[in-house]
This record gives structure tokens, C-alpha cells and sequence, in this order.
């Protein structure tokens, strides 16, 4: 079993708003969160292939005004040249961002890109030996294994090569299972890599979306939850009321099991991850 003596970590991810009304509430969400929860940072995703590259800078720099101290984008090497790649770093040393959260990144529909770097280990490799330690470097890890891998071996065997080349911690993808974040944790405990892996949690608010996310990026949905969720699907209230007992139970199971941390994907809206919070601190 994994323990954790130091105090948990508490972070919150957001997408890049396509609009400026989409902005403004996403700067709401920041100001209710912040006040509340005060994550130790705010991470922003990036679009498959690049394509939201210049939309992460600038919510970055939204969040930054708005007295976000702590960020941390999503940088990827799908779509990027080394050139592309180091004025970005430059660009967010001089913003004063010191953690990043480093991905292969999503392969765009109409094919691969062209980019310098085909794997997350060569990113966080260039990185290094680019920035030295300025960074703190987050990598993407998959408990119940990528949906591209070919083997668990295989996916397990990547996610080692990334954290070997330079990485400070992981973030999984979310899971509502807590037995394969257990089993990745001791599979990594005996590999000696002693980074911690931060669990990422996914609030429950809509049956469809869940479903559909879930199936693209391979996460499973344990029978009785879909089950029930299946049985809410016309019943709103109803379902991210279950949704939120699920989702904080599994959060006190994992804080409990010794999980250093944890990380809401918030999809841009605070009222689920508030209510998640509630609960796990009464």
C-alpha cells in the first residue's frame, strides 16, 4: 500500500475557452474555486495536434491576471517543432510559469502531424536539457492503460520512460475504480519509481458525455454505476446527486489509501467539483 505523510495536493484543470463569453465564465470558475479549494495550480489543456496552442497561452495569461499564482499548461509535442517548442518555454519562463504538464498529445483526425518528437519521453527529455530543473514536470498516467497501447507491458514500460527522462510527478486519467490506481501505484513502487502518481477525478453531471468521454480515452465505468446512471439518465437532479456521493466516496478512499493528491478535471465548471469538495471535507 502507498502512503503519503506530507499534506495532500489539491489541483484543478480547465480547457481553453473558445469564446470571449466562454472566458468570462471560466474566470468565475476561477474565482469560486481559488476561494475555495485554493489548489496548489490551475493546469490548462491543449488541443490535439496543437490546435488550441494559442488559445492555452492566452488563458494562461487570462488566469495570470485574473491572480492565478501557479499554473500549469499542457504542453505537447504532436503538431510542434523544436523551434515551436522552445519559444513556447521561453514564452512561459517569462511569464513566470514554473510547472508544465508535459503529453505526446492527441493524433489530430486527419493524420500526424508534422512535429520533431513522436513520444512524451522525448518531450520532457528536451525540456530538461533545455530549461534544466525551472520546470516542475507532470506526466500523463493511465491505471487501466492507454487506449492506443498494445499491450499493458507496453503502456506501462512508456509511462517508465517518461518518467525516467526528467518527470517530478504523474497525473492519471480518471478512473472510478480505485483497485487500478492501487495496482498501478505498487507496479510503479516496484520499478523504484518513486514519483508520486496524483489520481484524477472526474465529476459525474451528465450520463452521454461521461459515456462518450470514457469510451475515447478507455476509462471504465464499473457496471453499477452505469447502471444507475443509466436509470437517472432523464432524472438530472437526481443523477449528479449519485454522481457527487460516487466521486467523493472515491476521493476519501484514495486520501485514505495515501494518494498524494488529487486533480479535478472541472471542464470549466465549479458547481460539481465545489460539491465534491463539500464532502470530502466534513
Amino acid at each position: 500500500m502507498s502512503t503519503n505523510s506530507n499534506k495532500p495536493v489539491f489541483s484543478c484543470e480547465f480547457f481553453p475557452p473558445r469564446t470571449d463569453d466562454g472566458m468570462e465564465k471560466l474566470i468565475d470558475t476561477h474565482q469560486q474555486l481559488k476561494g475555495t479549494i485554493n489548489p496548489s495550480f490551475f493546469s490548462v489543456t491543449f488541443g490535439a495536434g496543437g490546435t488550441t496552442r494559442d488559445r492555452t497561452l492566452e488563458t494562461v495569461k487570462q488566469l495570470r491576471a485574473d491572480g492565478a499564482q501557479n499554473i500549469a499548461p499542457h504542453i505537447s509535442c504532436m503538431g510542434s517543432s523544436k523551434q515551436q517548442l522552445s519559444e513556447l518555454l521561453d514564452t512561459y519562463i517569462s511569464l513566470g510559469i514554473n510547472r508544465l504538464v508535459t503529453l505526446r498529445g492527441d493524433i489530430p483526425k486527419e493524420g500526424t502531424p508534422d512535429n520533431d518528437f513522436s513520444y512524451a519521453n522525448e518531450l520532457v527529455s528536451f525540456i530538461r536539457e533545455k530549461t534544466g530543473d525551472h520546470f516542475h514536470i507532470e506526466i500523463a498516467a493511465y491505471p487501466e492503460y492507454h487506449p492506443e497501447s498494445t499491450s499493458p507491458v507496453d503502456d506501462f514500460n512508456h509511462f517508465v520512460n517518461k518518467a525516467r527522462a526528467g518527470a517530478n510527478s504523474a497525473i492519471t486519467q480518471y478512473f472510478y475504480n480505485i483497485d487500478a490506481y492501487a495496482h498501478f501505484v505498487e507496479r510503479c513502487e516496484r520499478a523504484n519509481l518513486n514519483i508520486p502518481i496524483v489520481p484524477g477525478i472526474m465529476p459525474i453531471t451528465n450520463y452521454a458525455s461521461l459515456v462518450r468521454f470514457s469510451d475515447a480515452c478507455g476509462a471504465e465505468i464499473p457496471r453499477w454505476i452505469r447502471k444507475q446512471l443509466e436509470a437517472y439518465e432523464n432524472d438530472i437532479d437526481s443523477l449528479r446527486a449519485f454522481g457527487i456521493d460516487v466521486v467523493a466516496e472515491l476521493c476519501n478512499q484514495l486520501l485514505v489509501y495515501g494518494a498524494p493528491g488529487l486533480h479535478f478535471y472541472t471542464l470549466n465548471q465549479a458547481e460539481a467539483t465545489l460539491s465534491i469538495w463539500e464532502k470530502i471535507n466534513k
